[in-house]
Order: structure tokens, then C-alpha cells, then sequence
């Protein structure tokens, strides 16, 4: 229990730490990622901080206090989606992202929109088993050495350990502890990688089934197959291996002795319930066309009317227990090309009371987004041509001409933002990340004529950069 108690401990303090930055601090790291879009940076920056200024309410009044969820309007490829990703990976919360076009009034074919609480109960509880597992892999990886040892050192048939063995005198047991020792020695130094011994691994008896659900109830179907599996007898079978996918598999063994499963699903749940985000895209996509009678369009107004209450807070039934929605922040988005706004309901314009546009990208971004983020799109190719011995190297004007073409592709086609700078990355460097590994000149320099001579046919070319860019 004590190294429960220390996971625990050591998943508040870290969640704290984050959650208690600062707006200012929490824009300040956004920036490292994603250029622009300071108003919509500062909006999930001051939700974060109100979420850590009402842990610090009494009991009485934190119940009161609902989060303020936000509705993000922007084009495709702006930064909504990886705004608040990276926002819920800051203050390590639980994030889901799902599209609001794949769920369906209750009645209809589709998934219901509870689902999208219950796949964050499942995410949250295998972040907290990773925190978990982190924090007792140490005293794992000791125990499972311990068994390994067992296994390369194993008594005389018929006889028990020599540790329990009542038989044994003291020096018998001082000579076995010495050769264990030894082997203890071999086994750090990897001399016994290629020996293999025989490990019982742990399985469900039975052949795997699947229950036949209707669209929609999924969820049932998931609580059967969980019933029926937890009424089949366990069984173990024996199989061997190598000695280190064996040490592996008993330190995960381990590991999963050491975890208190109750206390997994409990933080798991509270996790959800006080710091869990979720991105609901493509919420223009659920407004019913006026005068519309196709059925496309019958259930859009519903499944608005379905968000209602999970977003304004509800409790929702899962197979770990109720989870309550009331402080789980919600962010919207949409890119509004052929809808309002205000053409939504207006009781779910009133959950989202928040309200941020984030601006299209110019040039002038694009060649930021290029140079500037830890994991600037140039950056990320010089690292991937690494690993083949090729040294390619971008010129400034080289960097400008990529800007450059990818804001005028999106002007002449579909603007998809800054999704477009990988399509053109790749096609400059189609022909490099080809032949990379048979190349004899491992040092390319990139210019700006370069980027030129390779895109600037297909660029002026308005049908052939709408199928190829």
C-alpha cells in the first residue's frame, strides 16, 4: 500500500504543480508549440487557472462553480484541436477529441453522445495505471529479478527452494546464495540474453467472443462481454522464451500485483470528474439546414439537444461507476463556413459562453510555424534524414519560398491551414526521402531557387496544385 500511496502522492503534486502556472506561464508554453492564436490561448489559459482557483474554494462553494466551457471558431488547420491537446497534456488531464458529426439522436442509428464520457473514463484509467506502473516498476523489476533467478537456478527435482528447504545446513544455504549472487552478476551483464526458460502466463480460459449489439449500444455490449469474461475460470499456460521478453513479462506481472485495482478506478473517475477536457469538433456539422426534410438532417438539432445536459452536467453511467460531468471542461469547435454561430440552439450556445475566433494563417505564420515551435516542421525532417547519414540543411529564403507557396495553394484551393505546409514539405522532399539511403552526397542544401525549380510549376498550375498540393 505504501507504494500506492506514493503514486498517489506523486500524480497530486505533479497535477498541482501544473495546474497552479499562471495564465501568463500557460501561454508562454503554448507558444513552444503553436504560433499566434493569442486570444484563444489566453481563454484556456484562464480556464485552467480557474479550475486550480476552485480547488482553493471551501467545500460549499466549489460545488457551485462550473466551468466556463469555450467555442472555438476557426478555419481547418489554424490550431483549435492542438491548443487544448496541448493544454490537457500541460496540466496532464484527461483529453478526448471526438467529432460531433459521428453521433446521432437517441432513436437513431450512430453512437449516443454519452460514449464520448465513457471513452474518457478509459483513457483516464490507463493514464493513471501508467502513473501507477511508473512509480512501482522499481520494486517490480526487483521481484521479477528475484523469480528469474528461480527459473536459471532452479532446486533438484523433487526437492523445494532452498530457502524453505528444512533439510539444507547453513553452509548448503551459504553456497546457493553465493552461486545466486553470481548468476544475479550474469544476468546485469546480459551473459544469459540468449538462454531461454519456461514463465506461466496468465489468460482467460475460453474462446473469444463477440456479442452482436445494435448501433448505439455499444456499451451494453461491452458490460456482457465483461460479465461473461469475469465468470470464466483463469488459467495459466506455460511458455518459454528468451530471458529478456521473459524478465518483461514478470516485471508486468508484478507490477500488476502491486497496483490496488480499486484505488486505479477511483483516482481514474476523479480524475475525469474534476480535470477532464473534452474537444467536441466539427459542432457546426449538427446544424440542421432551414426547411431541410432529408433525413441527413433530422437528427442534428437533436444531438445538440442530447449535449445538453452532459455539458451543462449530468451523471453518466459507466462500467466503473457514475461519473458526474458538472466540472469537466468542454471545448467546441467548428469552422462555421456555411452556419453561424448563432444558428445553433440557443440553450447550447448558452453552455458555451466563451467565445474565441482564431485567425487565418498568412505567410508571414506559416514561416513561423516553420522555424519557431519545438517541433517546427523543419526541424522534424533534418532529425528524420539523420538516421540514414544525410545532413540536409534549409537556407532562410528557402524557408520564406515554402511560406510563401503554401499561402498562395490555400488561397487558390481549400484553405486547410497549416496542414497544408506538410503537403508541401513532402513533395519538396519526395525524391531526397526516396533515394536517402543510396545517396553519395549526404549534405543537401536547400535553397530558395531549389524550392522554386521543384513546385513552382504545380503552384501556378491551378488544377494540377488541387491534386497534387
Amino acid at each position: 500500500m505504501e507504494n500506492l500511496s506514493a503514486t498517489t502522492a506523486a500524480g497530486k503534486d505533479k497535477e498541482d504543480a501544473m495546474a497552479a502556472l499562471t495564465p501568463r506561464e500557460v501561454v508562454g508554453e503554448l507558444d513552444k508549440y503553436i504560433v499566434g492564436q493569442a486570444q484563444a490561448k489566453r481563454a484556456v489559459a484562464i480556464a485552467l487557472r480557474n479550475r486550480w482557483r476552485r480547488q482553493q474554494l471551501p467545500d460549499d462553494m466549489r460545488d457551485e462553480v462550473a466551468p466556463k466551457n469555450i467555442l472555438m471558431i476557426g478555419p481547418t488547420g489554424v490550431g483549435k484541436t492542438e491548443i487544448a491537446r496541448r493544454l490537457a497534456r500541460l496540466s496532464n488531464s484527461p483529453f478526448i477529441k471526438v467529432e460531433a458529426s459521428k453521433y446521432t439522436e437517441v432513436g437513431y442509428v450512430g453512437r449516443d453522445v454519452e460514449s464520448m464520457v465513457r471513452d474518457l473514463v478509459e483513457l483516464s484509467k490507463n493514464l493513471m495505471r501508467a502513473e501507477m506502473e511508473e512509480t512501482v516498476q522499481k520494486k517490480a523489476r526487483e521481484m521479477a529479478r528475484e523469480r528469474l533467478l528461480d527459473l536459471l537456478l532452479p532446486p533438484p527435482p523433487g526437492r523445494p527452494p532452498p530457502r524453505e528447504d528444512p533439510h539444507m545446513d547453513d553452509l548448503g544455504r551459504e553456497q546457493h546464495q553465493k552461486t545466486r549472487d553470481k548468476f544475479a552478476a550474469y544476468l546485469a551483464e546480459g551473459r544469459f540474453d540468449d538462454r531461454e526458460v519456461e514463465i506461466e502466463i496468465h489468460e482467460k480460459a475460453g474462446p473469444m467472443m463477440d456479442v452482436a449489439s445494435a448501433p448505439g449500444m455499444e456499451e451494453m455490449g461491452n458490460n456482457i462481454k465483461d460479465m461473461l469474461g469475469s465468470l470464466l475460470p483463469h488459467k495459466t499456460r506455460r511458455k518459454k522464451m528468451k530471458v529478456p521478453d521473459a524478465f518483461k513479462a514478470l516485471a508486468n506481472q508484478e507490477a500488476e500485483k502491486l497496483i490496488d485495482q480499486e484505488k486505479l478506478v477511483e483516482e481514474a473517475l476523479q480524475r475525469v470528474q474534476h480535470n477532464g477536457i473534452i474537444f467536441i469538433d466539427e459542432v457546426d456539422k449538427i446544424i440542421g439546414r432551414q426547411g431541410a426534410q432529408g433525413t441527413a438532417d433530422v437528427s442534428r438539432e437533436g444531438v445538440q439537444r442530447d449535449l445538453l445536459p452532459i455539458v451543462e452536467g449530468s451523471s453518466v453511467n459507466t462500467k466503473y461507476g457514475i461519473v458526474k460531468t458538472d466540472h469537466i471542461l468542454f471545448i467546441a469547435a467548428g469552422a462555421f463556413h456555411s452556419a453561424k454561430p448563432s444558428d445553433l440552439i440557443p440553450e447550447f450556445q448558452g453552455r458555451f459562453p466563451i467565445r474565441v475566433e482564431l485567425d487565418s494563417l498568412s505567410k508571414e505564420d506559416f514561416y513561423r510555424i516553420l522555424t519557431e515551435p519545438d517541433n517546427a516542421l523543419v526541424k522534424q525532417y533534418i532529425e528524420l534524414l539523420k538516421p540514414e547519414g544525410v545532413d540536409i540543411r534549409f537556407t532562410d529564403d528557402a524557408i520564406g519560398e515554402i511560406a510563401a507557396m503554401s499561402a498562395t495553394v490555400n488561397e487558390r484551393t481549400e484553405n486547410i491551414g497549416a496542414r497544408r505546409l506538410q503537403t508541401v514539405m513532402e513533395k519538396l522532399l519526395e525524391d531526397i526521402s526516396f533515394d536517402a539511403p543510396d545517396l553519395e552526397t549526404k549534405t543537401i542544401s536547400i535553397d530558395g531557387e531549389t524550392v522554386r525549380a521543384k513546385l513552382k510549376d504545380i503552384v501556378q498550375d491551378e488544377d494540377l496544385s488541387r491534386y497534387i498540393l
